[in-house]
C-alpha cells in the first residue's frame, strides 16, 4: 500500500477509487482489510467496489465496499470500523439495514483486531468463525 502526506495530511492510495484518500483510522482498517482479501483469500480486486452508493428510505447511504460474484450480483457487505471502534449490534443492525437494498448472502464486520463473518438468509444469521475465501463462498 502507498502512503503520503499532502498539504499536511496523510493520504492512502486506494487501488479500488484509483486516487488518493485521506488515511484515517477507518480507512487504515479497509485498506488492511481490502487488500487481504485479494492477497490472501483470492477475492478478485476487481469484483471489490468501495463505497457503494444506497438508498435507505430517504437516506442516501454508502456501504464502505461491496464484493461481487462472477456475474456481477452482491456477494458480500462489507462494513468497517477503526481499530477503537467496537463491533457491536448496533453495527450489525446498520449492516443488515444496507443489506435489505443489496440483499447479499453474507455480512463481513471489522475493525482491524475483530471479524464477524454473518450469512444472512432471510431473518436468520450464521456465524462463521473466519472469512472464506473467495471460492469457498460460492459452494
Amino acid at each position: 500500500m502507498r502512503s503520503r502526506v499532502h498539504n499536511g495530511k496523510e493520504q492512502i492510495f486506494c487501488e479500488w477509487r484509483h486516487r488518493w484518500v485521506r488515511l484515517t483510522p477507518e480507512e487504515w482498517v479497509r485498506q488492511q482489510l481490502l487488500h487481504r482479501l485479494v492477497e490472501q483469500l483470492n477475492y478478485p480486486a476487481s469484483l471489490i467496489a468501495v463505497e457503494t452508493a444506497i438508498r435507505v428510505g430517504e437516506a442516501a447511504k454508502r456501504c464502505d465496499a461491496v464484493v461481487y460474484d462472477r456475474q456481477m450480483n452482491p456477494l458480500v457487505l462489507i462494513e468497517c470500523k477503526a481499530e477503537t471502534v467496537a463491533l457491536t449490534q448496533k453495527t450489525l443492525d446498520q449492516a443488515i439495514t444496507y443489506n435489505r437494498k443489496l440483499q447479499v448472502p453474507y455480512l463481513l464486520l471489522h475493525n482491524g483486531p475483530q471479524t464477524i463473518f454473518v450469512q444472512q438468509k432471510g431473518e436468520e444469521l450464521n456465524y462463521i468463525t473466519a472469512i472464506p475465501s473467495f471460492s469457498e463462498l460460492k459452494q
